[in-house]
C-alpha cells in the first residue's frame, strides 16, 4: 500500500477517528467532556438543508454555529429552526467578519466547485479550520494553494469524502484486507444520474467555469475513490473517454458520461464509470481470487448494501446503519480536539483532481496516461 490512501485505509482499520489508534472508552471519555466545536455552514442550498444540518443533532463533538448565505431570509429561517444565533448568520460579503465570530471553530464549505479555493482560503486567514466538498478544487494549483494556505493558518483542512465514513464502504475495506476474497484483480464502479437543469442543484453543475466538468468530477469521482480505497494504493496509469448526446443542450459546455480504466501496482485493474443522461446507479463490485463483494447501492445516503459470494454461495451482510454526515463531521472535530490529521486531508482531494485532470487528458489525446 502506498500514498494517501495507505493511510486512510490504516486509520479505517485500525476503528481510530484519526490516525493514532485509541482505545473506545478514551475517545467516549474525550466526546463527553471536551465542548462541542462550532461549524458554520457556508452554501445552504439543498444538499446541504436535506442531509448536513439534520445530521448535527446526532453529533457528539460538533455543533451549528453559523450560517453563510445569499439568501438572508433562508439563513434567519434556519437559524431559528437549529439554534444558531441569528448575529452569525453572514451573507458572501460578510464572510470575513467570521474571523471575529468565537464561537465558530470549523467552516464547512459547501459551493459550486469553482468557488471552493477562495472560501477555503479565506476561511484560513480568518483563523478557522476548514472542511471542504469534493472535488476539491477545479484543478491542482488551487488545491495546492489551499493545502499551503491551510498549513500556514496552522488548521486542519478535510475534504469531505463521506462514503470513506459510510459503514457500509468500510466493511466492505475491512473484508479485502482480511483477505476474504483473495487477492483483489478487479473492480468496476459505476455512478450516473440524469442531470436536470431547471433544479436550481443542478444549474452550476452544467456551466464548466463553475462545476470544472461534468459527470467526471460530481458523480465518477465516487468511482474512482472506491478504486483507490479497495486497493489501498494508487494507480499509475489512466486511460479513458467521454461522450456526449449530440445536440442536447445539457452537454453543451460539460460532458455527459465517463469511460475510465485505472491500473495499479499490484496488477489490479479498475473499470469506471459515469454517466449525466441514464437512470441512478450507484454501485461497485470488488472481485477476487476467492470470491467477489457487490454494493448496490454503495453510495447512497441511505440504503446502502452489501453481498459477498464465495466458493459458490453468496449472502447479504449484516451492516449495521450509521449516519455517514455525523461520522465525518465528528471525525474533523476530533481531529482538530486531538491534535490529529483527518483520514480524508487536503492531500487526499489534490490527488483525485490530480488523476481526474489525466483522465480528461487521455480523452482528449486518445492514449493511456502516466501517473507518477
Amino acid at each position: 500500500m502506498q500514498g494517501t490512501l495507505a493511510v486512510a485505509a490504516a486509520a479505517t482499520l485500525s476503528g481510530a477517528g484519526c490516525s493514532r489508534k485509541r482505545e473506545g472508552s478514551d475517545v467516549a471519555a474525550e466526546a463527553t467532556s471536551s465542548p462541542k466545536l462550532g461549524w458554520a455552514i457556508v452554501g445552504l442550498g439543498k444538499f446541504t438543508t436535506e442531509q448536513l444540518l439534520p445530521a448535527f443533532a446526532q453529533c457528539q463533538r460538533s455543533r451549528l454555529a453559523a450560517f453563510v448565505t445569499g439568501s438572508a431570509e433562508k439563513g434567519t429561517r434556519l437559524a431559528g429552526r437549529y439554534g444558531v444565533d441569528e448575529k452569525s448568520v453572514y451573507s458572501y460579503q460578510t464572510f470575513d467578519k467570521i474571523a471575529q465570530d468565537r464561537n465558530v471553530d470549523v467552516v464547512y464549505v459547501v459551493l459550486p466547485n469553482s468557488m471552493h479555493a477562495e472560501y477555503t482560503q479565506r476561511a484560513f486567514r480568518a483563523g478557522k479550520h476548514v472542511m471542504c466538498e469534493k472535488p476539491m478544487a477545479i484543478n491542482e494549483a488551487e488545491c495546492s494553494a489551499m493545502i499551503a494556505a491551510g498549513k500556514a493558518a496552522g488548521k486542519r483542512l478535510m475534504i469531505a469524502y463521506r462514503a470513506q465514513f459510510e459503514s457500509h464502504n468500510r466493511a466492505a475495506i475491512e473484508l479485502v484486507r482480511a483477505g476474504e476474497l483473495g487477492r483483489i484483480k478487479l473492480v468496476i464502479a459505476d455512478h450516473c444520474r440524469t442531470i436536470d437543469p431547471k433544479d436550481p442543484a443542478d444549474q452550476w453543475r452544467v456551466r464548466r467555469a463553475l462545476s470544472g466538468g461534468g459527470s467526471l468530477v460530481d458523480i465518477g469521482i465516487y468511482s474512482l475513490q472506491a478504486a483507490r480505497y479497495i486497493f489501498g494504493e494508487e494507480p499509475t496509469e489512466v486511460s479513458a473517454q467521454l461522450a456526449s448526446t449530440p445536440s442536447d443542450p445539457r452537454f453543451t459546455e460539460v460532458e455527459e458520461s465517463a469511460l475510465f480504466s485505472l491500473r495499479f501496482p499490484s496488477g489490479g485493474l479498475a473499470n469506471c464509470s459515469s454517466s449525466y443522461g441514464t437512470t441512478n446507479v450507484k454501485r461497485y463490485r470488488v472481485i477476487g481470487e476467492k470470491g467477489y463483494a457487490e454494493l448496490d447501492p454503495a453510495t447512497a445516503y441511505e440504503g446502502n448494501t452489501l453481498r459477498v459470494a464465495k466458493g459458490g454461495a453468496a449472502e447479504a451482510r449484516a451492516v449495521p446503519a450509521t449516519n455517514q454526515f455525523t461520522a465525518e463531521i465528528d471525525h474533523l472535530s476530533e481531529c482538530i480536539q486531538l491534535g490529529k490529521e483527518p483520514r480524508t486531508p487536503g492531500e487526499e482531494g489534490l490527488r483525485d483532481v490530480r488523476i481526474m485532470q489525466a483522465i480528461y487528458a487521455s480523452a482528449r489525446e486518445g492514449k493511456s496516461v502516466k501517473l507518477t
